[in-house]
């Protein structure tokens, strides 16, 4: 694999494990899939063979963003007026959701997974965990096989979680009944891809999360058997918790959902949470023992009610990433805008919180490092020799940023990048470039995904 020399960069965002700095006027040389220096006059050192050479005056170059929590599948319920969240509780729009979700075919999770990583790369996202819980029977068993395959097509560093449902609606949950699994249907087939897939060496491009869908569609047991599996595989496990189901879990098992977790041992280092919006100091105070969170900025909108309080999970300690969730209920892959949203809806909530707003930087933090920590990787989130060569640049030569360069470590979360990167690279690799995918046809993708988009009615 060739290496790369960025040449002048205006600014570049390093962290040697102290922090996050901005050095100005330096060079990046990666070297295969790791960064080899960040300095001065690289180019007047010896190089690896092959390294090609890229002018990036004028560059902001950023580490790589983790996104933590995603739906892929959902890109084909993007633009639906009708599924119209606004009005409704989690609970009532599942259960209007889920039947559409049903009829997806093997082939729309494929192009679907395509689309959603495509997206997530023009706009620097270098590595991706998507929660994987709808297996209709009649779309069979592969489909995490496929994102894998999607991945591999665009170069995407790919985190699995695969995900399932096994709570009967006659039993009280949102599931049709032709997406539910057994929970040894469902161990089964995460024990299957851990073996074929799961990578946890430096660099690994696939590694796999057990990460049943919610407590309130699944068995106490399947809880259970995950914690069991992905303890004896040490891998992380991940769950939805606290979005509106904790009312419904008091109910049915006498206790709100953090603490149901707790019980089962689904808690701890090793498992992160998305959402938990709806969560009291009290529960956000169990889980600072090392439970992580992947705060979803975009959905807050649609429910209405509570915005996630990212300041007191900070001043408890909490691991804090960012994740875009599925397109039902935000409409884009683009994690780089939800470092702007997460920013502001915290901005709007400032007044009625006992902590104030953690710094803009913060926030690049949490879809940096932050997502890192939560999928447990210490060779991703920050740029610094040994780390991997996972970054994107921002040519900032234009009027977009005027008055804004003073300042790249709060750009992103003040101001907002509105544009695709000028580049991204995973692994060392150039994935997205001057508009394009390299050696790929963005036509032709796109074209393949409306077909299978086309077989499904809905």
């Amino acid at each position: 694999m060739a290496g790369y020399l960025l040449k002048n960069c205006a600014a570049v965002i390093v962290d040697d494990g102290h922090g996050p700095r901005v050095r100005r006027s330096v060079d990046v040389l990666t070297d295969g899939p790791a960064i080899r220096a960040i300095g001065e006059g690289l180019d007047k050192g010896e190089l690896p063979v092959g390294t090609v050479a890229q002018d990036a005056t004028g560059w902001f170059v950023y580490p790589g963003l983790v996104n933590t929590h995603h739906h892929f599948f959902q890109c084909f319920v993007r633009n639906r007026a009708d599924l119209d969240w606004t009005k409704l509780s989690v609970i009532e729009w599942l259960d209007r959701i889920y039947p559409i979700f049903s009829r997806l075919t093997e082939e729309c999770f494929y192009h679907a997974s395509v689309t959603a990583m495509a997206e997530l790369i023009k706009h620097g996202c270098t590595t991706a965990f998507d929660h994987q819980y709808c297996f209709p029977r009649h779309a069979g068993k592969r489909l995490i096989d496929r994102q894998f395959e999607a991945a591999e097509l665009l170069g995407m560093r790919f985190h699995a979680g695969r995900g399932g449902n096994t709570l009967p609606k006659s039993e009280g949950s949102t599931i049709p009944d032709a997406m539910l699994e057994t929970t040894d249907e469902f161990i089964a087939d995460c024990a299957r891809l851990i073996d074929a897939y799961h990578d946890a060496g430096r660099f690994g491009m696939r590694q796999v999360v057990v990460a049943p869908c919610q407590p309130v569609n699944c068995y106490r047991d399947t809880f259970v058997e995950s914690v069991a599996l992905a303890r004896d595989r040490n891998v992380r496990m991940h769950t939805h918790v606290g979005e509106g189901e904790s009312p419904v879990m008091q109910a049915r098992h006498g206790l709100r959902t953090v603490d149901y977790c707790a019980e089962i041992g689904f808690c701890g280092p090793d498992a992160f949470y998305a959402h938990c919006w709806e969560l009291t100091h009290d529960e956000l105070r169990k889980m600072a023992s090392g439970t992580g969170v992947s705060h979803c900025p975009e959905p807050v909108y649609l429910v209405g009610a509570e915005i996630t309080d990212i300041p007191a999970m900070s001043a408890l300690g909490l691991s804090v990433g960012l994740g875009c969730d599925g397109a039902a209920s935000n409409d884009n892959s683009n994690l780089m805008h939800c470092i702007h949203s997460a920013y502001m809806l915290q901005c709007l909530a400032a007044s009625t919180r006992d902590h104030p707003v953690p710094p803009p930087a913060d926030f690049l933090g949490y879809a940096t490092t932050g997502g890192a920590a939560l999928l447990g990787r210490g060779d991703i989130g920050r740029l610094a020799p040994g780390m991997a060569a996972d970054l994107f640049a921002i040519d900032t030569r234009r009027m977009d940023y005027v008055g804004t360069r003073h300042d790249p470590l709060s750009l992103l979360a003040k101001v907002g990048i509105g544009a695709p990167t000028d580049m991204t690279m995973i692994n060392g690799r150039v994935v997205w470039a001057k508009g394009e995918f390299p050696g790929l046809d963005e036509a032709r993708l796109f074209a393949q995904a409306e077909a299978a988009l086309a077989t499904v009615q809905f």
